[in-house]
Parts: structure tokens; C-alpha cells; sequence
């Protein structure tokens, strides 16, 4: 019996030590405890192993829309501000949008603008050398200077009445002579021509002109090279001069503003800069002061005599006590403008030639309008232009047109009657 129930026994314990799956020893005996006896599948997961899963490998996440956007926290100010701006965005395309309709809306119901042609330009303009009305084209051409002479046996001259500004001067022997000065006018026969004298120069100069001339005195011909004038000397340009038949020499030399022009444009006298006299319109006067003029220079057949014409408005000249005319028209001449400069005159060292001094300043009297008005002439230098101004110093201004000066030696040699 005893044998038995040791065996039982031991037989217990070594079953205790045999591990059984989902096998829990019972305890607690003697209180009778209870103890839950769970199944196999009931067992704890630590106990529960399955081979198709990894234990360490982490779940999946889940994908979420937009993944790239995350959630910004504003504060209230901020908005605000955003609030504002869009509605200043929204509120300024609406105006844009307004303001885009009504202006395509203007532009469909507005005609098409009308093109303003732009004014052609003026085909005219006074002239620089006698304030006319010109073709624009004429203020382009150079300036000639021509001397022409005085002598009984070259009257009646040609072309004296087409120029612009004509100077009087005495070459020797009491004997005047003219520098006559030509830019749009373009006579087609011009004489006779004679030799320069150094004052006509200093008259040229300030228009950049040429001379032209059959020699001259020692003096002016030296000049003329050292001051560099343009030269148009008949003894070494005799193409663009003639000789005519019907009157001898030294006073049968003529010529004519085409041959004038090539013989320039052959030497690149192709225009001329300078300052022109300061003009106006014609304001006749109602009561003329200065009806007629005389100017004493030397003797009875050279001292010139005006005429004042009102239905011109001009003065008709006169010389030898008959009208001063026009060779080819027979015209009688007659300036818009007189001027007499008085101007110190004398005889050279060599008992024949004329001397003028015709820089510095002067007297002068102007006789336009039927009136005259005494004032001052100007000249600095020998290559600046004449300067006229009145009792006031103001500039004097000339009527358009042509206009005759003439250097008197003497104020006293100036006169004139209403």
C-alpha cells in the first residue's frame, strides 16, 4: 500500500516537469482557488506565433490627399490681412474688367481717328541778301560780287537794276564804280566789268562773296590772295567772260550770272554765310520828308540824284542830270533803300587812287518810306559786316528790296528836300 502511493507520487512530479502545451500547473489548492484553464486558442499572443508574419516590420501608412499641403496656423491679424488682399484682388479685377469693357465698348462705337496730313514745308522765304520773298532754294547760292563801272563811255550798264545790294564809291579820277552784289537774282548779261579797288573788298568780305573783276590795283590784287577772297579775275578765267563789239575797250567786258555760277561751282564756291541787314515791310509815309536827295562825290556826271516815287514806294535814280537806266530793259533804276555813308575820304600817295576808311564808325543817313533818319554805321573790322543803328542805338531796319549805299566824304555832301 505504502509502495503504491509512493509511486503515485513520484510519478506526479515527474509528470510536473513534462511541459505541456496551454499546460498550467494548478495552485492554490487548499483555498480552492480558481484558476481559468485556457485553451490552445485562447492562449496569449506571445505564445502564438504564426510563420507568415514579420514581428518587427512596421505598419504601412496611410496615403493622404495632397501630401504636399500642410495645414498653416494664422494668427487673427494675419487673417486679416490676407482677408484684405483678397479682396483688393478681387475688387481691383472687377474694376479692371469694367473699365476694359466700357473702353472696347468707346473704341467700337468711336469713328476711325482722321489723319491730319502734316503742312508741306514753305516753299519760299525771304532772302538773306534783300529780305524778298524768294524760292527756298535761292538762299542756298553763294553770293557774287561784281565790279562794274561808271564812266560815261560804259552808260547805260547792264544788270544793275537785278542786284541786291549795290556800294558807290570814286576809283580815281573822280570816276565812280559800283560793287554790285547778286544771289537770287540771275541777269543773263552784267557789265561792263572793271578792275577791284581794296575798299570793295572790305564791303565783299562780310558776305562771303566772290569778285568779279578785270585785274585791279597793285594793292587790291595783293589782297585779295592774302585775305583769301574768293577770285574771279577775268586774266585767268576769260571762259567766263566776253568782249563785246559794239563799245571799245577797257569798257566792252560783260558777262552773265550762268557763267558766273559754273565758274564758280567749277571752283566750290557752292554758297555763302553771312549776316543779313535787319529788314521789315513798307511803311510808306502818309507825309514824305525826304522827296529828294543829292549826294556830292566829285562832280556834276557823278553825283547821284534821288526821286522819291510813292506809288513804289522807292526812289528813281538819277546821274549827269538824266535818268540812270538799264542797258538792256531801259528801266530807270530805283532802290527800295538810299544809305549814305559818311566815310573819310582821301587820294593815295601815288596822286591817283581813291582811299576810303571804312572800318570804325560813322554818320550815315537812310532814306526809306519817303523819310529819312539819321543815325550811326558801324564796321570793326574789315571782315564784319556794317552795323546801322539809329538816334537811339537801335538797329535800324531796311525795307525789303534792293538797296544803294553810297560813301560820302562829307556829311555836307548829303542834302535832301521834302
Amino acid at each position: 500500500m505504502t509502495s503504491l502511493v509512493s509511486i503515485s507520487f513520484d510519478t506526479m512530479y515527474a509528470m510536473d516537469d513534462i511541459k505541456m502545451p496551454g499546460y498550467r500547473p494548478i495552485t492554490n489548492i487548499d483555498n480552492e482557488e480558481k484558476t481559468d484553464i485556457k485553451s490552445p486558442e485562447e492562449a496569449p499572443s506571445e505564445a502564438k506565433i504564426e510563420p507568415e508574419q514579420t514581428p518587427n516590420k512596421p505598419p504601412k501608412p496611410k496615403r493622404k490627399f495632397l501630401p504636399y499641403f500642410k495645414r498653416v496656423h494664422l494668427s487673427r491679424k494675419q487673417w486679416l490681412i490676407v482677408g484684405l488682399v483678397c479682396i483688393l484682388l478681387i475688387g481691383g479685377g472687377v474694376m479692371a474688367k469694367n473699365y476694359l469693357a466700357k473702353r472696347f465698348t468707346k473704341l467700337a462705337k468711336e469713328p476711325p481717328a482722321k489723319v491730319v496730313p502734316k503742312p508741306p514745308k514753305p516753299t519760299t522765304e525771304p532772302s538773306r541778301l534783300t529780305g524778298v520773298t524768294v524760292p527756298v532754294e535761292m538762299n542756298s547760292r553763294p553770293v557774287t560780287g561784281i565790279i562794274i563801272e561808271n564812266s560815261p563811255d560804259a552808260r547805260p550798264q547792264a544788270g544793275l537794276k537785278d542786284a541786291g545790294i549795290l556800294y558807290e564809291a570814286i576809283a580815281e579820277g573822280g570816276i565812280t564804280r559800283f560793287l554790285a552784289l547778286y544771289q537770287e537774282a540771275q541777269p543773263d548779261y552784267i557789265g561792263p566789268v572793271r578792275s577791284a579797288r581794296p575798299y570793295y573788298l572790305d564791303w565783299l568780305m562780310p558776305f562771303e562773296a566772290a569778285i568779279a573783276h578785270v585785274g585791279g590795283s597793285p594793292e587790291a590784287l595783293a589782297q585779295i590772295k592774302s585775305l583769301g577772297v574768293r577770285d574771279l579775275d577775268q586774266f585767268a578765267n576769260s571762259g567766263a567772260y566776253q568782249r563785246i563789239s559794239k563799245r571799245y575797250a577797257p569798257h566792252n567786258v560783260y558777262t552773265s550770272m550762268a557763267q558766273m555760277d559754273a565758274l564758280q561751282k567749277a571752283k566750290g564756291y557752292t554758297s555763302s554765310k553771312f549776316t543779313s541787314y535787319t529788314r521789315k515791310k513798307d511803311a510808306p509815309n502818309a507825309t514824305p520828308t525826304a522827296r529828294s536827295i543829292d549826294f556830292a562825290l566829285s562832280g556834276f556826271l557823278y553825283n547821284p540824284h534821288y526821286d522819291y516815287d510813292a506809288a513804289t514806294n522807292s526812289y528813281k535814280r538819277s546821274q549827269g542830270g538824266k535818268p540812270h537806266t538799264d542797258e538792256k530793259s531801259g528801266a530807270q533804276l530805283q532802290p527800295k533803300v538810299v544809305i549814305a555813308l559818311v566815310m573819310a575820304y582821301a587820294i593815295q600817295s601815288d596822286g591817283k587812287h581813291s582811299e576810303y576808311t571804312t572800318t570804325g564808325s560813322g554818320v550815315m543817313f537812310v532814306f526809306q518810306d519817303g523819310v529819312v533818319t539819321q543815325g550811326t554805321w558801324t564796321k570793326p573790322d574789315r571782315k564784319a559786316p556794317f552795323k546801322f543803328t539809329d538816334a537811339n542805338g537801335a538797329v535800324l531796319k531796311l525795307n525789303a528790296g534792293q538797296t544803294w549805299i553810297t560813301a560820302v566824304g562829307l556829311q555836307t555832301g548829303v542834302t535832301y528836300k521834302p
